[in-house]
């Protein structure tokens, strides 16, 4: 009878113990249907396909990571900065412009943010990344070579300059074409009333990986200097204890509209591709590049840069980023720079200045 009693017991324990590990599995389950949000970067986790998002702060949002990225057109001259929500884009893109300027395209994704801007035109060849992206793309104006190619490649744009002014309003505090200003909750409710699908299932264009890359075999690179003309300058400096890089910008460090905080990136992606001015009969030295191919370039992390090879099939294909053995890199998490400038670019990466 007491062995009986014993068995009955066992079985109820090991009942039970199913019961809870279930009830664990079930929980976490449940948790890596979500994104982990902390404030801007974008981490995709292989194993188990979710997405991980860790930024400069430490506070933790749990929120479906299928939100469609919004890429906006970013104002670079000088009369434009600072310029408002670099930090929290997960990937801004630099490429040259006319008069030897240039301008960024921010991504976001999942973020809220009050003010983004100076909103600037389109031109034609940030398309290309935008598709990649399959980002809806805001800009305030537009080339001719933009306005044709929006419509023949079909690409979920929002021009500025046909919304009202409370969706896309002009500051005092800079000067005009300066200062046009937006919002990501202006942005998604003009989408949403043009039909734009607001969901993507797309993997991010970068691999991101949790796991630390350190690039051990690359060449210092705590001193970053991309010029993109005599008068626009890109300069990174290192920072060894938060280990990421402090943006510069013609000579002057970059910071933000709204909080003050200076424009940093954990990743910085430097590839080299050739410009050259349209010959339009505008004569307004717009350019043109081909950014389909195979281009030279570095990616720069944790003071550290390797050679890659960018490999883009055709303007709406994901860039592929790779070794020089031909492997796609890894990337760190954390928000990423990726500065297309000129082929002939006097790109310098060198160790830190002793002063």
């Amino acid at each position: 009878m007491k062995k009986k009693v014993v068995l009955i017991i066992v079985i109820i324990l090991c009942i039970i113990a199913i019961a809870v590990c279930s009830a664990i599995l079930y929980y976490k389950s449940t948790q890596n249907n979500n994104m982990v949000f902390l404030g801007t970067d974008v981490v995709n986790n292989k194993e188990t396909g979710n997405t991980i998002v860790a930024g400069l702060d430490s506070s933790v949002q749990i929120f479906k990571g299928n939100d469609r990225p919004i890429a906006v057109m970013i104002d670079n001259n000088k009369d434009a900065m600072p310029q408002a929500g670099l930090n929290d884009a997960y990937i801004v893109y630099e490429i040259i412009v006319e008069g030897g300027e240039s301008r960024l395209m921010a991504l976001f994704k999942g973020a809220s943010l009050e003010k983004i801007g100076p909103v600037r035109s389109a031109r034609h060849y940030f398309l290309d990344y935008a598709l990649e992206n399959d980002a809806i793309y805001v800009h305030y104006g537009w080339s001719p070579q933009a306005q044709g190619d929006i419509k023949t490649l079909g690409v979920n744009n929002i021009n500025g300059i046909s919304e009202t002014t409370n969706e896309f309003w002009r500051v005092k505090d800079k000067k005009s074409p300066h200062n046009v200003a937006t919002s990501t909750e202006k942005i998604l409710q003009i989408a949403k009333n043009k039909n734009y699908r607001t969901t993507s299932s797309k993997d991010s264009v970068l691999n991101y990986v949790t796991e630390e890359v350190s690039l051990q075999d690359g060449e210092v690179a705590e001193n970053i200097t991309i010029p993109y003309s005599d008068s626009n300058i890109v300069n990174w400096i290192y920072n060894n204890e938060t280990k990421r890089y402090t943006r510069f910008s013609k000579s002057k460090e970059q910071t933000d509209w709204t909080t003050g905080e200076d424009i940093t990136a954990k990743n910085i992606i430097i590839e080299f591709i050739a410009n050259s001015t349209l010959n339009d009969g505008e004569n307004k030295g717009r350019q043109t590049m081909n950014t389909t191919g195979s281009k030279d370039g570095y990616y720069i992390t944790n003071g550290k840069a390797i050679k890659i090879k960018c490999e883009k099939v055709s303007r709406s294909s994901k860039t592929v980023y790779k070794d020089l053995e031909g492997n796609e890199i890894d990337v760190n998490d954390g928000n990423t720079f990726v500065q297309i400038c000129p082929i002939n670019a006097n790109v310098k990466i060198e160790a830190a200045v002793n002063e």
